[in-house]
């Protein structure tokens, strides 16, 4: 039997470098000292927990190399499975470099400590990572890993979202989230929006001001969207949902500022301000805009296939029944 091969996709040990012990001695407010150590020890947490997967890794029937993800710039090729070690971030990462072939299982390396966040809720914001979309932490890597690489489990489809400019298709495909806005946080958004189905059939023209619009995927309906008046979606769903962040006098359209675009169907945007950036899951990658251009987004571009915790394929299912 061939030997599997695996990309170990790493978050950077050295996220906060100017924070390690060395510096500490130049802080003397102690609120202050408090919240360096505590972001060290996440630095040190991050980088235990990849010691110990690279350790299960070494003695496991896998060909592995490891690459830091800010080292990540060419399409992800020759691999059987992807293992990103850091949390959600490091995961969405990936994903911008890969096809509809290669699965991928995302390892939380610093999972939120409840009773962490309890004890020091009334001096210092103690949330670690969220790894939604992460099915292992080093409590469960090796089993986990067991069971992928014996045929135990199978990975999930998730729907991604296509992204086009003036028809021209982006090579990267969001698996959470889009912002469409005006690079400056305190100016309006101009454009216009409607929905088409495959029919050519559409909903009436919406011209909106407002400071951008949202739309998401499935996966990412738990993120920003959520946060921002939005629903949570069945996991595996096919459908995008949008919603026009903070209108200004909607009226008569103003339940046309929030809904879904369907698996048939897309949303045409029309872009009426001098610049504008389409932001692709977060702030890293983004998209130049202007006067004129048109947008259109829909759910037909290649899915992901990832490896997702027990609990959102059930709560998906309950859902959808």
């Amino acid at each position: 039997m061939a030997r599997r091969k695996l990309l170990l996709l790493l978050k950077p040990f050295d996220v906060y470098p100017v924070w390690r012990s060395e510096n500490l001695s130049r802080i003397s407010n102690p609120h202050e000292r408090q919240m360096f150590r505590y972001l060290e020890n996440r630095c040190n947490v991050h980088e235990d927990a990849v010691k110990f997967c690279q350790n299960i890794l070494r003695n496991k029937p896998v060909e592995w190399k490891p690459i830091f993800r800010s080292n990540l710039s060419q399409p992800i090729r020759d691999v059987d499975l992807v293992v990103t070690i850091g949390g959600d971030g490091t995961l969405l990462q990936a994903s911008h470099f890969m096809d509809d072939s290669i699965p991928v299982l995302g390892v939380n390396s610093d999972p939120t400590k409840a009773e962490e966040v309890e004890e020091f809720s009334n001096e210092i914001d103690t949330t670690r990572s969220t790894g939604y979309l992460c099915t292992a932490t080093v409590n469960n890597f090796e089993q986990v890993l067991d069971s992928i690489i014996e045929g135990r489990i199978i990975p999930s489809r998730l729907s991604r979202m296509s992204i086009s400019v003036n028809s021209q298709r982006l090579s990267t495909n969001a698996l959470n989230d889009i912002l469409v806005a005006h690079p400056c946080p305190a100016s309006v958004s101009r454009f216009s929006l409607k929905i088409k189905g495959n029919d050519q059939s559409s909903s009436p023209l919406v011209h909106c001001r407002s400071s951008g619009l949202r739309v998401s995927t499935a996966a990412g309906s738990t993120a920003a969207m959520q946060s921002a008046g939005g629903f949570t979606m069945p996991i595996l769903s096919q459908e995008l949902q949008y919603l026009v962040r903070e209108p200004i006098s909607a009226g008569a359209t103003s339940s046309l500022m929030h809904g879904l675009v369907k698996s048939d169907q897309s949303m045409d945007l029309t872009w009426f301000c001098r610049e504008g950036v389409i932001y692709i899951d977060g702030s890293h990658v983004y998209h130049s805009i202007k006067n004129g251009d048109t947008i259109q987004l829909s759910s037909k571009a290649p899915i992901l296939k990832v490896f997702l915790p027990h609990h959102l394929l059930e709560h998906s299912n309950e859902k959808g029944s």
